[in-house]
């Protein structure tokens, strides 16, 4: 039914039911399942932290901590794919997760996106969104909203 499969994680117990949902559907199918993580260090962030007297960040260096703890995160999640004998590809991007998303859903021609029902909460959420509202306005295919919390 399906050919290619999006899910994104940033390594949290949600992320993991919704990337569990997604390595079925792919396992059951014969579909190939493309996991995401995406991250975004600004300037805006850095500005922030020092505005409200916090210490004065390396942003190259903070940029490449996330981007290789993200690397690390999507390599435990590929490994668990393959070990259950999915077909998966790895996908780090510099960028907001849901333009993430929707960038390699488009690009690899998914026929389905997945994503958690919870995610950020509080500021954050209010500020930037609920990637699964943003997704299911923008969505180049199929959307399945996982339940991730009882």
């Amino acid at each position: 039914m399906y050919k290619n499969i999006v899910v994104g994680t940033d390594g949290s117990d949600t992320a993991k039911v919704a990337v569990a949902h997604a390595m079925e559907l792919a396992r059951v199918g014969g579909a190939t399942l493309h996991i995401v993580h995406a991250w975004d260090v600004s300037l805006g962030m850095a500005a922030m932290a020092a505005g409200s007297g916090g210490p004065v960040v390396d942003l190259d260096r903070l940029d490449a901590d996330v981007a290789d703890n993200g690397a690390a995160l999507l390599a435990a999640a590929a490994s668990e794919c393959e070990n259950a004998g999915v077909k998966v590809e790895s996908h780090l991007v510099r960028s907001d997760p849901a333009d993430a998303l929707l960038g390699v859903a488009t690009n690899v021609g998914a026929d389905l996106l997945v994503v958690g029902n919870r995610g950020m909460s509080g500021i954050k959420r209010f500020v930037l969104g609920s990637v699964p509202n943003r997704i299911s306005h923008h969505t180049p295919c199929n959307l399945l909203i996982v339940r991730t919390v009882e």
